[in-house]
């Protein structure tokens, strides 16, 4: 089987001949070769302009010998084409949206119109990629994403979009359904233009209780995997998803991913074998010695061995501190222990 295979039919549990890696994140500032364009170029920069962003995409896949590219890109820029100006000082800032003028005022995306240099650096990265690896294309989730429109920023408790939610659900659903259609536009454009596997992002649906998640977020989600390209595998990664994967799973989707904050073995028994799984060491743990790294790799590969299918990753993006030598080394160390 040929490094191009394993990622692929791990996500659809299919035979591997050992476990596929790669990182989120896993092009960014750890990397030294990424600093460097960085010194030179904006972060909208990087984004914006395709062949910097296939420069950046390609960077970590020989130095870390990972089985997977993902697009160099970030959540929010879809959210320009909805006519959002975002700025980055240093997280995402944009003018709130929190009332029904503002919602109204939102159009679609349309992806070949709007942000076309996106699926510009799609089509340059396969080109470059020539086969060896996989690329992956993304987009963060509505809930994420109208969550970073409500607040206008990030925030610690989303104290203006939880009221929107509770207080005002019709505007609530109403801005959701609008960048529900916009996510649905963005990733199925990545996979015409090359993306061989999608990841849709839920980064902050995991701050909210499993019975309001059910009722707020999942038929949003639910649509969204529901009308995506059925010739790619698509991963739902929910961070703090935990404690309520038996919803979570209902959203549909070929590959679950996981954080570190429950056992993989746990959560394997928890979805069955219906679908995959993604994760899930703890991204600290690229502080830590080689050695410790490496052990804690090989535990979660062997627990890993019992799904329907496992692509090891960490349970978030890779931090700016992480040592890539050490990321080199779990990565070697997934593949020996993944060996079937």
């Amino acid at each position: 089987m040929s490094r191009a295979d394993r990622f692929l039919n791990a996500c659809r549990g299919l035979p591997v001949d050992t476990t596929p890696v790669w990182i989120m994140r896993q092009a960014g500032r750890y990397l030294p070769e990424y600093r460097a364009v960085r010194a030179k170029h904006s972060f909208l920069d990087v984004c914006h302009i395709p062949e910097l962003a296939c420069e950046v995409t390609l960077q970590p896949l020989d130095r870390l010998g990972v089985d997977a590219a993902i697009l160099f890109s970030d959540i929010m820029i879809p959210l320009e084409g909805m006519g959002c100006e975002v700025e980055f000082n240093p997280g995402p800032v944009m003018e709130p949206i929190r009332t029904r003028a503002a919602v109204d005022a939102l159009r679609i995306c349309n992806p070949e119109e709007d942000v076309p240099f996106v699926l510009d650096a799609v089509r340059m990265i396969r080109r470059e990629l020539a086969g060896k690896v996989p690329l992956i294309g993304f987009s963060g989730a509505p809930f994420t994403l109208a969550a970073y429109m409500v607040e206008g920023k990030g925030s610690k408790d989303f104290a203006n979009f939880k009221r929107m939610m509770f207080a005002e659900p019709d505007l609530f659903h109403d801005l959701l359904t609008k960048v529900s259609d916009t996510v649905i536009a963005y990733l199925n454009a990545q996979a015409a233009a090359g993306a061989q596997a999608l990841q849709l992002f839920d980064t902050w649906g995991g701050v909210l209780s499993p019975a309001d998640y059910a009722h707020y977020v999942l038929p949003h989600s639910r649509r969204i995997l529901a009308n995506l390209d059925k010739s790619v595998p698509v991963i739902h990664f929910v961070k703090g998803s935990g404690l309520m994967l038996d919803t979570v799973k209902h959203a549909g989707g070929d590959v679950l991913g996981l954080d570190w904050h429950i056992d993989l073995g746990d959560a394997i028994d928890i979805l069955g074998q219906d679908v995959s799984v993604q994760g899930n060491m703890d991204p600290a743990y690229l502080f830590a010695p080689a050695e410790l790294a490496c052990k804690t790799a090989t535990a979660i590969v062997e627990k890993g061995k019992k799904a329907r299918g496992h692509v090891f990753n960490l349970g978030h993006g890779i931090m700016p501190m992480a040592d890539a030598d050490t990321a080199r080394a779990v990565v070697d160390a997934v593949h020996e222990a993944g060996q079937r």
